[in-house]
């Protein structure tokens, strides 16, 4: 599985920066519940830990929420590896906006 590693630097507090993820992740379940399966999510602290499956592809990860930026850490499925780029940047472009 090839691994997803960024990071993306805030100004919020980590309280706000928390918040604004954790209310990402519960839309974008509620949105994308007949294309995501089994999307867990549980979280200590300031670590989140997530995993799911689409298309009968599974992935997952952490996101720990910082005083000063958001780590993001995902093993994504093989097929994912030509799309590694892509999809960092939309997710890095997508995690600037929500913490700006």
């Amino acid at each position: 599985m090839p691994n997803l590693k960024f990071s993306i630097p805030h100004k919020l507090t980590q309280d706000e920066a928390l918040k604004r993820i954790q209310d990402a992740i519960a839309k974008a379940k509620a949105q994308n519940s007949g294309k995501v399966q089994d999307l867990q999510e549980s979280w200590n602290g300031n670590v989140g830990t997530l995993s799911g499956s689409a298309m009968g592809h599974e992935a997952s990860g952490t996101i720990t929420v910082n005083p000063s930026d958001v780590a993001v850490d995902l093993a994504l499925p093989a097929m994912a590896y030509f799309f590694k780029g892509t999809i960092e940047g939309k997710m890095s472009e997508f995690m600037a906006q929500l913490l700006a």
